[in-house]
């Protein structure tokens, strides 16, 4: 993974003297820093609150990962954003919950229109599930109309939002570029609807989005799993109170599901897996072994490899993490 540091030499709109660092993932294009800049001064900005309480929070604590695509509309482009992606996904829990990565693409010469946003923003998520290499979570539905849904790469869940040139009432989700932002669903663990804190939380953000936007919270809004809620519907909002969200273009893959198929199909032979964080998995031994985990040479019945990963696997935390800890401690 490579990851670069960059500060800005100029300060956020009325917020702080120390302007935040711009961490990115993947290469960092001439327009890449500007932009990013631009959108922490926006987050940034005391005058105006974000209604994103979350994103402050990350961007002051710059926990915040930026990474770059040079066009939403060209589809030859996107080769990088898969790479990127993942690498977020294999440090994000370092990094604490105020965590995103954001994915800023190239500011257009003539911005579209909201329709065409809504067109690629669903194209370059299906562009993600259908070379994701993973199979999709067992416990998440694959029809975007269920209940519990939620978009997933590389095994796991993820909160998507996106924000276009096109939005000009709903300030909220404007951004001069097409960005798209990635929340891990993890970050929202203890968070829920029903829990206080989750319950202050919302109504703080819904508050900051009447005063923000001028406009009452978008009626897609909702929480995760609670009756007549679609997750989707909130990934890419209408400008206006009036508008609506066209029904959802994903459609999972054949083979999503690669993992339970094989072993409804009778494959019972499992194999250990071990990816670079030294974080340990089963994996059918019918099923190509995904980007960025190895075979740890272990095989054999399920129960044989759940003893062997019990046996092995004596610390939870990531490499990264283990390291930071044996730094501390000398």
């Amino acid at each position: 993974m490579s990851v670069s540091d960059d500060r800005s030499p100029t300060t956020a709109r009325g917020a702080t003297a120390r302007p935040p660092a711009v961490r990115t993932i993947g290469a960092t294009p001439p327009w890449g820093r500007a932009a990013a800049e631009e959108l922490l001064a926006t987050l940034l900005d005391t005058d105006q609150p974000f209604p994103c309480t979350f994103a402050v929070a990350a961007a002051k604590k710059e926990s915040l990962r930026f990474g770059f695509v040079d066009s939403p509309h060209d589809e030859s482009t996107w080769a990088p954003l898969a790479g990127i992606l993942r690498d977020y996904l294999d440090v994000y829990r370092t990094l604490g919950k105020d965590t995103s990565l954001v994915v800023l693409f190239r500011p257009d010469d003539r911005p579209g229109t909201l329709e065409e946003y809504f067109d690629r923003f669903w194209a370059v998520l299906q562009h993600l599930h259908d070379g994701d290499t993973e199979p999709w979570p067992a416990s998440t539905p694959l029809d975007p109309e269920e209940l519990w849904w939620e978009f997933s790469f590389g095994g796991t869940e993820i909160f998507v939002v996106c924000n276009t040139p096109a939005h000009l009432d709903r300030r909220s989700r404007h951004n001069p570029s097409f960005m798209i932002t990635f929340q891990p669903r993890w970050v929202f663990e203890g968070l829920e609807a029903d829990t206080p804190r989750g319950a202050k939380a919302r109504q703080v953000i819904r508050n900051r989005i009447r005063r923000f936007d001028g406009m009452e919270p978008a009626a897609e809004l909702g929480n995760h799993g609670e009756d007549g809620n679609r997750e989707w519907r909130q990934y890419f909002l209408p400008d206006s109170a009036e508008g609506a969200t066209a029904g959802c273009p994903f459609l999972a893959r054949a083979g999503a599901r690669g993992q339970a198929r094989a072993e409804s199909a009778g494959a019972a032979d499992c194999r250990v897996l071990v990816n670079d964080e030294g974080q340990f998995s089963l994996w059918p031994a019918a099923v190509p072994v995904p980007d960025h985990w190895h075979e740890t040479g272990f095989s054999g019945g399920r129960e044989a490899c759940l003893e062997q990963v019990t046996r092995t696997w004596t610390d939870m935390r990531p490499a990264a993490s283990r390291r930071r800890s044996l730094e501390r401690v000398a």
